[in-house]
């Protein structure tokens, strides 16, 4: 079978998986899902011109001549509804979030005014409103105050219906679900959503060779990290996959274990992938009548990747080393599973940057570099981790992103731009990023 690049597995693995059906969560539990229906507002947001500041609502006319002294005729907090109109020469002092009265079509900031009691001669004399806290200001109900600054009709009023207008949609199908998207539904008052359902996923490592989490030390043995590692992926993607244990080298055991493994959406199948005459995952996976669509794929490293349908159940054969494993795990099975969980977005997200140092391609595979970035006044550096084996699982761990070196590429100069896809976890920094 001819090498795929990866661009051309992709789409294989792509064109293989559906989005699955729908369920029905709980709001506090749909975090990290995807809307699977269509939401609508279920009234006006917000219900009536509010204001958008502590302050006064006034008439702009009134403010021909600055300073202008107004009568106060009404305090309106958030929650209250005004009882009267104002008249020319009148405002209300007003809450943020409150109503807008009859007769207003601005509202003045408090900061930009100034307290003026009924008995005192000079407003001077009195304190500033804005040095006032809230509380002093509920205990000292002045019935005049100074206006300092004209402002135009609309100033800080939040209009009726401009979040949301009642019966429009304000979700669609296919919207991943964030903090910002949990707020709209608490909005408009969805206990309960329908997101597209998650799909199951096993994960099985292979090998004599391998040492279980829970096994004594044997320091002629490898330790088991690959299902960890793969499990940590799959977590990271919002699913918490079922670990089958390791299956040895021996095609009945192995047997047993894949047919676990296809009761599961998705398996995922660590190790026993290559050419080796103790590789038995193929020919086991094709006599439990698995389609293999590839088996190998022009890329470093994780050349010895494949994947497979048996009915609908998906097949992931990954290496065993295991940086490849995760490497192929971020090509391949990300994209799959956030297809099948109804995410638009499948890939993980990628920047420019600029390489720190020379490296050394041969032409024939596309490579993926281990590198840390760093944000520097004209962009994003990137500088390899150190040596780029595929057991080196250090150098994934401390990696930020994956740097992508065509398989066309003869080797990149330093100062020469490449594309870096970011890892899960990576998207934070030291600080803010920006000046005061």
């Amino acid at each position: 079978m001819e090498y795929l690049s990866v661009a051309a597995a992709q789409r294989v693995v792509l064109e293989s998986v559906a989005t699955f059906g729908a369920e029905q969560v709980k709001l506090e539990q749909s975090l990290g899902r995807v809307l699977a229906e269509e939401v609508r507002a279920n009234r006006d947001q917000p219900p009536y011109d509010i204001s958008a500041m502590d302050g006064y609502a006034l008439r702009s006319t009134d403010l021909a001549k600055i300073p202008a002294t107004l009568e106060i005729i009404e305090d309106i907090k958030a929650g209250d509804m005004p009882t009267k109109t104002l008249t020319p020469g009148q405002c209300a002092r007003i809450m943020t979030g409150a109503p807008i009265p009859q007769g207003a079509d601005a509202v003045i900031r408090v900061e930009d005014t100034e307290a003026v009691s009924a008995e005192a001669l000079s407003p001077n004399s009195l304190p500033q409103a804005g040095e006032r806290d809230s509380a002093s200001l509920r205990e000292n109900l002045f019935d005049r105050v100074q206006i300092n600054q004209a402002v135009k009709p609309g100033n800080d009023i939040r209009r009726l219906g401009e979040n949301m207008r009642n019966g429009e949609v304000v979700l669609a199908p296919g919207t991943a679900i964030t903090p910002g998207v949990i707020g709209v539904l608490a909005t408009v008052k969805r206990a309960q959503v329908q997101v597209y359902r998650r799909p199951r996923v096993a994960i099985l490592s292979t090998g004599n060779e391998l040492e279980g989490l829970d096994e004594p030390v044997d320091p002629n043995k490898i330790p088991n990290s690959n299902s960890y590692a793969l499990m940590g992926q799959v977590q990271a993607l919002g699913i918490e996959p079922v670990l089958l244990g390791i299956a040895r080298d021996d095609p009945e055991e192995l047997a047993r274990y894949l047919k676990r493994g296809l009761e599961y959406d998705v398996l995922l199948v660590s190790g026993g992938t290559s050419v080796g005459v103790h590789d038995y995952v193929r020919p086991t996976i094709e006599a439990l009548g698995a389609q293999m669509l590839f088996w190998r794929v022009a890329m470093k490293p994780g050349h010895p990747v494949a994947f497979g349908k048996a009915d609908e159940k998906i097949i992931f054969g990954l290496p065993g080393n295991p940086v490849s494993s995760m490497v192929c795990f971020e090509e391949f099975v990300v994209p799959a599973l956030r297809r099948m969980m109804g995410h638009a977005r499948t890939h993980r997200r990628t920047i420019q940057a600029r390489m720190t140092h020379n490296v050394k391609h041969q032409p024939g595979r596309t490579e993926f570099i281990r590198v840390l970035l760093a944000q520097e006044p004209g962009g994003y550096t990137a500088t390899s981790t150190g040596a780029q084996g595929s057991g080196m699982l250090l150098s994934m761990a401390r990696a930020d992103g994956l740097a992508v070196v065509p398989g066309d590429s003869a080797g990149l100069a330093a100062g020469s731009a490449v594309t870096v896809q970011l890892l899960d976890g990576t998207v934070f920094q030291d600080d803010a990023g920006f000046r005061e």
